[in-house]
């Protein structure tokens, strides 16, 4: 592990020079907000995004169909325990978050995560941790895009796959090339609908738990238990339910990404991942919870992931809301292409800080005049043609080894920004004149409990062929990255 240099005290420290030398220096470089929003002086990106979007745009990110559509794989491992697992993914995601936001806050540069693992680990773990990020996301955002294609054709079956891809693709480039204050706005707005409609099914099943319809009695907790105990599956199911579990929380990464473009970075960066740590924590536990106790378990693992096999559709059914596929089928389009809007965001900025540091085409740091890096996002939605195409053949064994690689990479960035925090915290420690702000209570501690955490996540590899699969080709990948950085090194060394 490399020395850290002096790492700048945030948004408090004087803008540093654009014209730095080399990527550790771009990484720690900050600057204070622009007046009125115009650049900062040290990136070029525009700070205006406010607390509250930035707190959205984590929601958008992390509450997509893996929820809406997505627990039912989670339930059919686990049973009613799948609560538990649920429980313990908000714990482990709420610290990790809250780790996160202490070092986004201390240092709200552009790369984010990536660029602090530059300072802290080395140039290799920023190059790694940013490369991995940005695969990880565009593959998302492509099923995004293509799930949200399902969704229209569910209403228009007629409607060709790819112009519907084309139209959802249209929408979100649309959103992110104006300007960030756009793209804030858009998500603010599309994550509330989505947080509101969820609200709504959580007192909706609420009621019919405590209180019953005039015509069906209260079902009380019952279901938890009466059809094999609560642990049908035993208690290892609640460790392999934990594979399908962690990915629906996985996305919050991009409120760090957007403390570069925050009016307040440490305000917005200290408040957003604390709410979004408890605000997902009972979103999901609360709302997985109700959905067992009202329809029997083995029902909804029976579940084919369509839009009529959702659980929040049988719970509206339950409820005798009119046209409930419908209704939810609003809602998870209205998820889909939330994600793809906040996910298109966060890759397209930690490849312009790539491109910023030398470690990838120097176009890719190219902003417009409105601080929009808009060669790295057109880059970032190599996803969705990827997925277009894949979608349009067919070629479904090719696209579960891209979401093989995605998934792993979301482990594995969770690891380097866990270690990044254990480096950054011991710098912190023993240098306090340096940094401002909040400080995590026994940070160091829970980082390595949040690690051990991680690495049990990825331990089900031994039980789950999915995640076996993922493992494989994602240290396989991992190499290859690894390979490419040293290439670059050398090549750059001799530019010298």
């Amino acid at each position: 592990m490399t020395a850290p240099e002096r790492p700048s005290q945030g948004p408090a420290s004087p803008p540093a020079s654009t014209a730095t030398s080399t990527p550790a220096a771009a990484s720690t470089a900050t600057s204070p907000p622009g007046a009125n929003g115009e650049p900062t002086k040290a990136t070029g990106l525009v700070r205006s995004l406010t607390p509250r979007q930035t707190t959205m745009i984590g929601l958008g990110s992390a509450l997509g169909t893996g929820l809406f559509l997505g627990s039912g794989s989670a339930i059919s491992a686990a049973g009613p325990a799948v609560i538990v697992s649920y429980a313990i993914g908000a714990v482990l995601v709420a610290v990790i978050a809250v780790l996160l936001g202490e070092m986004s806050a201390a240092h709200p540069v552009q790369g984010s995560f990536g660029a602090v693992a530059h300072t802290y680990l080395g140039p290799w773990a920023g190059f790694v941790t940013r490369w991995m990020y940005w695969f990880s996301a565009v593959v998302v955002i492509g099923t995004e895009v293509v799930a949200s294609a399902l969704y229209i054709r569910w209403w228009w079956p007629g409607v060709p796959m790819s112009a519907a891809i084309l139209a959802v693709a249209a929408v979100v480039l649309a959103v992110n090339v104006i300007n960030v204050k756009s793209f804030g706005t858009t998500e603010f707005w599309l994550s509330t609908i989505k947080v509101t409609a969820l609200c709504a099914f959580i007192l909706c099943a609420a009621f019919l738990v405590f209180f019953g319809l005039p015509d069906t009695g209260a079902t009380g907790f019952a279901h938890l238990t009466d059809d094999g105990g609560f642990m049908p599956e035993g208690a290892k199911s609640v460790w392999i339910a934990m594979s399908v579990v962690m990915f629906a929380y996985a996305g919050f990464e991009v409120v760090a990404i957007a403390s570069a473009e925050a009016t307040d970075p440490q305000r917005s960066i200290r408040t957003a991942m604390r709410q979004l740590a408890w605000r997902l924590s009972v979103f999901y536990v609360l709302a997985i919870t109700l959905v067992v106790a009202l329809i029997p378990w083995r029902r909804l693992a029976a579940g084919d992931g369509s839009v009529e096999a959702s659980p929040f559709v049988r719970v509206f059914s339950d409820i005798g809301v009119p046209a409930a596929a419908t209704l939810t089928n609003v809602v998870v389009l209205i998820a889909a292409v939330s994600a793809a809007n906040a996910h298109l965001y966060g890759a397209s900025r930690l490849l312009h800080s790539l491109g910023d540091d030398g470690l990838a085409p120097a176009p890719l740091a190219r902003l417009t005049s409105r601080g929009v890096p808009a060669n790295a996002l057109a880059a970032s939605t190599l996803g969705i043609a990827a997925a277009a195409l894949l979608a349009f053949y067919d070629i479904g064994g090719i696209f579960g080894i891209l979401m093989s690689i995605a998934l792993f990479a979301v482990l594995l960035v969770w690891l380097l920004i866990l270690a990044s925090y254990i480096a950054f915290r011991r710098h912190r420690d023993t240098h306090p004149e340096d940094f401002t702000g909040f400080s995590v209570p026994g940070g160091g501690k829970l980082a390595v409990v949040a690690g051990v955490g991680v690495l049990a996540v990825a331990a089900t590899a031994v039980e789950v062929p999915d995640m076996r699969q993922a493992a494989g080709i994602g240290l396989a990948f991992t190499a290859v990255l690894l390979g490419c950085y040293a290439l670059t090194s050398v090549r750059r060394a001799r530019r010298t």
